[in-house]
């Protein structure tokens, strides 16, 4: 998966705001090979599905919040641990992109893909942040359709990643074929809120 391509990427900037364009790259898969529309059709409620330690986390909260919040743009609705249409699972890792992260959640050829070298020396370690969604059918437990969104920065923690990574992973829900896009950012200067500017296929 490529890296960011532009000047603000190659700076050890500690925010999104200081950026006038940024990429991230996003992965889809529909469940039981159903078409990608079609996976997630039907009532749009869901319920979260959390793991132990994301129950104890303290940064766990922020992390649905955001993508509450961007679900609900969608129309989708959640009903708090109540019974609902789709059970979604969220994980997301930050990572010093010169470790390859390996594992069918990271599709792309080149998803782990990275280094240290003499940017690292000049500018600081690159990271790599990764948000996997994934929605399965809450009475049996059937996977309808899976996300997942890569983003490239010199900025360790991976709360500031979440915004973008969100909005990447959900900046179409579902996308249609083919399953590898690239989805092109521009950064409000004020708020230092991130919005979709284009979103194109990536050829295999």
């Amino acid at each position: 998966m490529a890296k960011i391509a532009h000047l603000c990427a190659a700076m050890a900037a500690a925010s999104l705001t200081g950026c006038a364009n940024l990429s991230a790259d996003v992965h889809s898969v529909s469940g039981n090979g159903a078409d990608h529309a079609v996976a997630l059709q039907g009532e749009q409620t869901y319920s979260f599905a959390r793991t132990q330690p994301q129950d104890d986390s303290a940064d766990h909260p922020q992390a649905e919040k955001l993508l509450r919040e961007e679900l609900a743009k969608h129309g989708f609705v959640d009903t708090a641990g109540k019974p609902a249409h789709y059970l979604l699972s969220m994980a997301y890792s930050t990572r010093p992109a010169s470790i390859g992260v390996g594992g069918e959640d990271c599709a792309p050829p080149d998803c782990g893909a990275g280094g240290d070298g003499l940017g690292a020396l000049l500018l600081g370690r690159e990271y790599q942040h990764a948000l996997t969604l994934r929605f399965f059918d809450y009475g049996s437990g059937t996977e309808r359709y899976k996300v997942s969104a890569v983003f490239f920065d010199r900025d360790a923690d991976p709360l500031h990643a979440q915004p973008l990574l969100v909005k990447t992973a959900l900046a179409k829900l579902p996308f249609d074929p083919p399953a590898d896009w690239r989805v092109k950012f521009s950064v409000d200067q004020a708020s230092g809120v991130p919005n979709v500017e284009s979103m194109k296929p990536l050829q295999r």
